[in-house]
């Protein structure tokens, strides 16, 4: 018996068919069809103003597409509003560029705030003055290597250890797809490959879909994979990250190709 083809998009963590966004007049996505699978490790390349952001924002349900439609974690997200809505975000981890800690707060309740969505509002308040489940902010803060600074302030932190209190607040609110937009822009590459390592080793651990934007492409090799390329807002190219090569990027990028050094990457011509 054949199951009906809602219930195949059910089991897709992202479904994504035929759709344009657009801002205005001015269209930032154009008949995008991508399917992720389950447990699968997807970085997102492409140079600015590609559409990167705008995808993960579609695909949250932040923006809603001016055409075709958009399954999350089984939900068709125009049709999300409210609760329903806010019911599917508590399974979207986030991370961006800048953590978004909140600075006034110590370590252990931005760590916690992974569990808001989770949460009444009277124990949220609450856990301000005496933090809730405090034993998963430890446990967190432990995989993350950052456990002795429970208490600590977010400017008491270097920016790696920053974006590892960031991914700590993950490990809490368990996601069941993560999105991270441009992560470790603001690290260099060293950092960047621990955070990116850790992203993919929690992903693999628990099941999780992980979608990165990157504009570091050194950190493709052995963490992704597949790699979906964007440029003026239409797929240019998807493959493994074994398939790049200098010309891809030179196609891809145009202008910036020589602006963020891809052709010191060692690839195929």
């Amino acid at each position: 018996m054949i199951p009906p083809a809602h219930s195949a998009k059910s089991a897709i963590p992202v479904h994504i068919e035929n759709v344009s966004v657009a801002y205005g007049s001015h269209r930032v996505l154009a008949d995008i069809d991508v399917c992720i699978a389950l447990g699968e490790r997807v970085a997102i390349i492409g140079p600015s103003g590609a559409g990167k952001t705008s995808l993960f924002r579609v695909i949250a349900g932040l923006i809603k597409p001016v055409q075709g439609s958009v399954t999350t974690l089984g939900q068709d997200v125009s049709q999300l509003h409210g609760k329903r809505l806010a019911r599917l975000r508590r399974e979207i981890g986030f991370l961006h560029q800048h953590d978004n800690l909140i600075p006034q707060l110590r370590v252990v309740h931005n760590v916690l705030m992974g569990r808001l969505g989770y949460w009444s509002l009277p124990r949220a308040v609450f856990s301000l003055l005496w933090p809730q489940e405090i034993q998963s902010a430890v446990s967190a803060l432990s995989q993350v290597e950052l456990a002795d600074r429970l208490w600590s302030l977010p400017d008491e932190l270097s920016g790696g250890q920053q974006q590892r209190v960031a991914v700590a607040r993950l490990i809490v609110q368990q996601p069941r797809l993560v999105l991270a937009d441009e992560p470790v822009s603001a690290l260099d590459l060293r950092l960047g490959q621990e955070i990116i390592g850790l992203l993919c080793a929690i992903a693999r651990r628990d099941r999780a879909t992980l979608l990165v934007n990157l504009h570091t492409l050194d950190l493709l090799q052995g963490n992704f994979d597949r790699v979906i390329a964007l440029r003026a807002g239409r797929i240019f190219w998807q493959g493994e990250p074994g398939d790049i090569s200098q010309h891809l990027l030179r196609e891809l990028y145009g202008a910036e190709y020589r602006a963020l050094h891809l052709d010191e990457m060692a690839l195929p011509a």
